[in-house]
């Protein structure tokens, strides 16, 4: 089994990272996911504050090394906002979503058609690739959900017999190891959820989305 103790955000990374090119290389030509297949990049999606804290790191070293290209993802984060405000399942002012039975129910049908503010519209290229949120490093091979079944892409393993799709499933054990990590990232700044698991994801509490993770102070 393993070790689920909080790893650093780098050495969680290998480890999400190195799962998903065993996951990859098992599944052959049943996974899809290629340059410019945006489905997974169109409708909001809740990120912990660890994730937040890395997009942002990404795009200040992109404002240093790309200035232009940061321009645009900044434009774009301050037209999804302005779309996404009225609406929004929490605290607008924070970009923290709320928790209640309401809200989360709320979420289910929010915003579905928005696409993430980082996708490029001409490229279909994730801008902040390399700093992307887990939920994106993991979204395509099948993972096991909490009820333990399986999900997987719906663009891939179309063709794949349920042992197939069984045979090239990401490390169980991730979905832990990313609580672990982003328990440790909340304490250690003083992020007080409220408590329990979200039932959005395995992150307790102050969950975002990437707009507001990206918002201009």
């Amino acid at each position: 089994m393993t070790d689920v103790s909080p790893q650093p955000d780098s050495d969680l990374l290998q480890i999400v990272d190195a799962a998903l090119v065993s996951a990859t290389a098992r599944s052959g030509e049943h996974l899809v996911c290629r340059l410019g297949c945006t489905q997974c990049c169109i409708g909001v999606f809740p990120i912990a504050q660890q994730d937040a804290a890395r997009l942002r790191d990404g795009l200040d070293l992109l404002t240093e090394s790309d200035p232009e290209r940061a321009g645009r993802i900044q434009q774009r984060v301050a037209e999804s906002i302005a779309r996404l405000t009225p609406h929004f399942p929490g605290d607008p002012s924070t970009g923290i979503l709320a928790e209640d039975g309401q809200s989360v129910t709320l979420f289910e049908e929010f915003a579905n058609d928005e696409p993430c503010p980082v996708l490029d519209p001409v490229t279909g290229a994730c801008d902040l690739y390399a700093h992307r949120p887990i939920l994106c490093r993991t979204f395509g091979p099948p993972m096991h959900t909490e009820d333990g079944n399986l999900a997987a892409c719906e663009l891939c393993y179309t063709h794949a017999t349920t042992a197939e799709i069984a045979a090239c499933a990401l490390d169980p054990e991730i979905p832990a190891l990313e609580e672990a990590g982003n328990q440790a990232f909340n304490a250690a700044h003083n992020l007080h959820g409220a408590g329990v698991p979200s039932e959005r994801s395995f992150s307790l509490g102050w969950e975002t989305l990437v707009a507001y993770a990206l918002r201009a102070k």
